[in-house]
């Protein structure tokens, strides 16, 4: 199939303009084919019998497929240019993908390029024990620099919400400042050209990454973001145990001498309860819209300090699922996301 629409394509002058070669992969690319053969005895490779190992059986596939598919593009000179024409996008997203990989990969630490600008490192250089803070924008940024221990924690802010690497073609991911800053701080290296989402982790340099945004709807937008792309580009990472989400308060409630922090609805409740009998105009609530409405005491007693903190670590318990649920809410079909937002949010306003 292949070399029956290369030569189709190289005869109709389609490719003459490139200035790389067109791989196998990029022919075969979203393509997919249903063959119904009859073989007496099939031979399978492997114990999971994924692949038909009789050579006759591919052979007069091969022939059958190339005559049918020759005649098709003769008849059907449009069909065929929309075909070769997407061939060509696959080899040139292909071809960015590669050079923008490299350009990660010669900014690395540990190529000599240095680290991202943004990012406070910490002083100890021991990953077992090093941990680096995913803060959004640069005034929660701020606040946590203030607030963190030195020697064992790194902040690296991220400027607003990150690409969205569900909807984004791979050379593009790859040239995200953002995404570069992320590989650069962490100093890993990415796989070959063949297996690009391969990691190598022995260099890396902090053993918690721990995702910090605010307690807000956009906090956990900017966080199911940041999951996506550890999920495709760093799912090493997860499947090691080094990504943490840190869980901020949401409310600061004081009544008299008595202080106490609330990460949810029922803690203020239940203050308001404990202390004023339900009497909710009596207690001061102070409501954190964002990391950066605390103090940096405040950030580092709540959601930084280890003897204090709630740190939420990530896993795959079914890589499967966790692919189905990434592809409904990050990507382009819309339907089945709408569903599940009516099916699990408390509340949600489909149309605004």
């Amino acid at each position: 199939m292949t070399r029956t629409l290369k030569t189709w394509a190289d005869k109709s002058g389609l490719l003459s303009k490139l200035k790389f070669d067109i791989a196998g992969d990029d022919f075969r690319e979203g393509l997919t084919a249903v063959i119904s053969v009859k073989v007496q005895e099939p031979q399978f490779e492997g114990q999971t019998k994924t692949k038909l190992g009789n050579s006759e059986v591919s052979l007069a596939v091969d022939q059958a497929v190339s005559t049918a598919l020759t005649h098709y593009l003769e008849e059907n000179p449009k069909d065929a240019k929309i075909i070769v024409n997407k061939v060509i996008l696959a080899a040139t997203a292909r071809h960015a993908a590669r050079k923008a990989r490299e350009m990660v990969q010669r900014k690395t630490v540990m190529s000599g390029g240095g680290l991202p600008g943004k990012l406070a490192d910490c002083s100890d250089k021991d990953p077992a024990i090093c941990e680096v803070f995913l803060v959004e924008g640069d005034s929660a940024g701020g606040t946590a620099k203030q607030g963190r221990n030195r020697r064992f924690q790194a902040i690296l802010p991220l400027r607003g919400k990150i690409l969205n690497v569900e909807k984004a073609l791979q050379h593009k991911v790859f040239e995200n400042e953002e995404i570069k800053n992320i590989f650069t701080a962490l100093g890993i290296t990415i796989g070959t050209e063949e297996d690009s989402k391969a990691l190598n982790l022995e260099k890396i340099r902090y053993h918690k990454v721990v995702i910090m945004t605010d307690a807000d709807v956009d906090g956990s937008h900017i966080t199911t973001l940041i999951m996506t792309f550890f999920f495709r580009y760093m799912r090493d990472l997860i499947k090691n145990g080094y990504l943490y989400i840190a869980t901020p308060p949401l409310y600061l409630c004081r009544k008299g001498k008595n202080v106490e922090y609330c990460w949810n609805e029922q803690q203020r409740q239940d203050f308001v309860a404990k202390y004023s009998g339900g009497k909710e105009d009596s207690v001061h609530i102070q409501r954190y819209k964002g990391l950066g409405e605390m103090n940096a005491e405040q950030l580092w007693e709540t959601t930084m300090n280890p003897e204090q903190r709630t740190l939420r670590q990530v896993s795959i318990e079914s890589a499967a699922e966790a692919d189905r649920v990434f592809s409904m809410l990050m990507g382009d079909d819309v339907p089945p996301r709408k569903e599940f937002i009516e099916e699990n949010a408390t509340y949600a306003n489909i149309d605004a």
